[in-house]
């Protein structure tokens, strides 16, 4: 009889690792320590909650190397992306979803899957024996955070991350805001329309700095050695770094003409997108903050177009957990000093709601192929998956080993287009056309789940080619 697989952790990784691995034949059980335990972020006890944004970025598979992880995902029958297109929100060019009922599907297919059992308990150490995943992402216990870091000798297993402000849409004033996607991007009226845009004159965006360098915020407690992660910096840390830092970041105003006054240029521009199907509630994007909330409303009601802006959750601040995975573990995910225990998702160096559902989603398979008894080929460093997986287990340097967006860098060189040789453009669509090939490839030398691709048929084409 076939031992069971335990998953410690029900976000995007170990909802996905589950996923696969059920699919595979394997028995599983899902550890999730909600609602007994409660985190700082979650704000409901179901499954693959989305904490910090509703975006799960770029969906362009051609030109982006997330993008490339969406359909590389939607190909191996990825429960994560399948849901996302079922709940779809415009975004432009990039692939967002009503959180709250995208989080109740995935909950309700792992719950009805007949391999899944799901346990509402906190796993506080690491077992002995067994087959394990730990994919506690971002917010990890304090117990196992501590029984990880007895057991790896690590010094530092945390950074900082933050959450934006939700903010209620009616409460906008759009005869000072408008409605529209960057240059216009989207195939649809509705998908060019996607963001609400609030613009800022050079007097009013000198005044926000100030009042935002100046606000309460919160601080890290004495002895505290996180750092941030440089991709989700908050916005007061990204302006101590110099005043127009925000106007060149989330604040940038290209791309966008204001209707109400077409002849006027925008100095800086803040930008809301949907975070729910009824498009009631919208985050403002890129202000991940870590002020105190009485000065964070204060701060933000500055924006022209949101003083009398309702906020349906402020930002805030939250200690992220991840391990020195180059150092840790071995190319199967596996900790090199107890490799009955794997990790998948954040907690191994990735960022990101995609590259720790990805990470998930080779974790799963890893684990369900060794139950087995089935060999699984090495996933090929040329696709998405194999880039990152690549990286967070020896691809990067340890002594300097940061949590990591998927991105082309990862990705080795492509031959005769080093450099500036040949335009971004044909670079980026040759690396995501030989991904495509080998990740087909790969799929295919593993018979008994190569056909999942068939159950994201008819998700608006995306499956296809």
């Amino acid at each position: 009889m076939t031992q069971e697989l335990h998953i410690v952790g029900g976000g995007m990784a170990g909802s996905e690792a589950a996923w696969q691995a059920a699919n595979m034949g394997v028995k599983v059980v899902i550890h999730e320590m909600r609602p007994k335990v409660k985190t700082f972020a979650h704000q409901t006890e179901n499954l693959g909650e989305m904490v910090c944004s509703n975006s799960f970025r770029s969906d362009d598979h051609e030109q982006n190397a997330v993008g490339l992880l969406h359909w590389e995902m939607l190909q191996a029958g990825g429960l994560i992306m399948r849901t996302a297109y079922q709940h779809r929100v415009p975004a432009g060019g990039a692939l967002a979803v009503d959180r709250e009922p995208f989080a109740q599907s995935v909950t309700d297919a792992l719950a009805a899957h007949p391999n899944i059992a799901i346990s509402l308990e906190e796993v506080a150490e690491l077992p002995e024996t067994g087959h394990w995943i730990f994919a506690t992402g971002p917010l990890t216990s304090e117990a196992l955070g501590a029984a990880i870091q007895r057991e790896t000798g690590a010094d530092r297993l945390a950074f900082f991350d933050a959450i934006a402000p939700i903010v209620y849409a009616d409460s906008i004033d759009m005869s000072v805001a408008w409605k529209q996607s960057r240059y216009d991007k989207g195939e649809t009226e509705e998908e060019q329309k996607a963001y609400v845009n609030c613009p800022m004159t050079k007097a009013q965006y000198e005044a926000f700095i100030d009042a935002l360098l100046a606000a309460d915020k919160t601080e890290f407690h004495e002895g505290e050695t996180a750092g941030y992660f440089d991709g989700c910096l908050p916005i007061e840390v990204m302006a101590e770094r110099g005043r127009e830092t925000l106007r060149h970041g989330p604040m940038k105003p290209v791309g966008l003409t204001n209707p109400h006054k077409p002849e006027e240029k925008a100095y800086a521009v803040v930008q809301l997108r949907r975070d729910n199907a009824l498009g009631t509630l919208l985050n403002i994007v890129g202000f991940q903050t870590k002020m105190k909330y009485g000065a964070q409303t204060d701060v933000l009601r500055m924006i022209p177009g949101l003083e009398n802006a309702r906020f349906a959750r402020l930002g805030g601040i939250h200690r992220n957990t991840f391990l020195n995975s180059p150092t840790l573990l071995d190319a199967q995910m596996r900790l090199r000093s107890k490799p009955h225990i794997r990790f998948a998702g954040q907690v191994t160096g990735v960022e990101g709601y995609v590259e720790s559902a990805a990470m998930g989603l080779l974790a799963g398979r890893m684990a369900a192929s060794e139950l087995l008894g089935q060999s699984l080929d090495t996933v090929p460093q040329d696709t998405a998956h194999g880039a990152l997986v690549h990286h967070i287990t020896g691809g990067a340097d340890a002594k300097t080993f940061q949590p990591m967006n998927v991105n082309f860098g990862l990705f080795r060189p492509l031959d005769g287009m080093r450099g500036g040789r040949r335009g971004r453009r044909e670079r980026y669509k040759a690396y995501t056309d030989r991904a495509k090939n080998a990740w087909k490839e790969w799929l295919a030398t593993q018979p008994s789940i190569a056909t999942q691709a068939e159950m994201v048929e008819g998700l608006d084409g995306h499956a296809a080619e």
